[in-house]
């Protein structure tokens, strides 16, 4: 057999693999495209009560969704040359979308008078610039294509919990235009980014040699961090997030769960071979800095002290 005869079905199974992503991609550019303004009910019954209870989740969230544009510009510096089905992905239709999240958000916070966190849409950090330098260094832009995918399975599937949190919250308190309006519409969009990053990463982890894969897997525990957050201010707020939605109530043991349920997909693609292995430790570390910094800007210990009989 010839190495023609090896490479060429290779090939054609790519070809196929890419097809369903841009067929994938198709499909959320015309089920999902950005929400219409008017369709947004902003009327409250409880403003005031709403800004004390979830406050620090729209200002968090909305600096998030607004700060896509400098994460497309992030992508375009990371990714020399990327994909064409990814190009289409980020820029034709994630991008629409989630500025259009976080235009809603925005007025819904601006109503609320609740302060906002101010967006980074221009700054690149230096450690990215230089990994996009390397980026032109045979196998290297694949390893960073890797990271994307996985920063991304990690942020959709935190935006949905989130979103989650907050619209049964807002129903809670009786603010069910919000909830119908707001929070339902930008959550239904959220999973269709998810599945996109999950196929992409087996595709290109089916691919990637066995250096490729130790580097990752390096790389991934060394760079994890929360969603959004990029000092330690930054994670302070997502600890304030995490508190506010009521996910660290159950101390330790309810936050590994979140922690599972952030890290599912890449446990299960990248650490599989690791028996006994839940979620990767770095997750549940980040996620509990996180608490640990809110709880201490309180002057607070987390997890709080249970009373007794609890």
């Amino acid at each position: 057999m010839s190495l023609s005869d090896l490479t060429v079905p290779r090939r054609r199974g790519r070809r196929r693999e890419d097809s369903r992503l841009a067929d994938h991609v198709d499909r959320l550019g015309e089920e999902h495209p950005p929400i219409p303004l008017g369709s947004v009910d902003y009327s409250m019954k409880k403003p005031g009560l709403l800004a004390e209870r979830f406050g620090s989740v729209l200002a968090y969230m909305t600096r998030v969704e607004l700060e896509v544009e400098r994460n497309v510009l992030e992508l375009n510096i990371l990714l020399p040359d990327p994909p064409e089905v990814d190009q289409h992905f980020y820029a034709d239709v994630w991008m629409p979308q989630e500025t259009r999240h976080g235009q809603i958000l925005d007025k819904l916070q601006d109503l609320l008078g609740v302060n906002p966190h101010v967006p980074n849409l221009t700054d690149v950090s230096f450690s990215l610039k230089f990994l996009g330098a390397l980026g032109r260094v045979p196998g290297v832009q694949d390893i960073s294509r890797m990271l994307y995918y996985l920063t991304g399975l990690a942020t959709e599937r935190s935006a949905v919990l989130a979103y989650n949190k907050l619209h049964a919250g807002l129903v809670e308190l009786g603010e069910r235009a919000v909830a119908a309006t707001v929070i339902a519409p930008i959550r239904r969009q959220e999973p269709g980014h998810f599945a996109y990053y999950q196929l992409a990463a087996q595709q290109l982890w089916d691919q990637l040699s066995g250096w490729q894969k130790w580097l990752t897997r390096g790389l991934r525990r060394r760079t994890f961090e929360v969603v959004g957050a990029y000092n330690k201010r930054q994670v302070a707020d997502f600890g304030d997030v995490m508190d506010a939605l009521r996910m660290t109530d159950g101390g330790e043991a309810e936050l590994r769960e979140y922690a599972r349920q952030v890290g599912r997909a890449e446990h299960e693609l990248m650490w599989a071979h690791r028996r006994g292995l839940r979620v990767p430790d770095y997750v549940f570390k980040s996620l509990k800095r996180a608490a640990v910094l809110a709880a201490e800007r309180k002057g607070e210990v987390w997890p709080a002290a249970q009373p007794a009989g609890s």
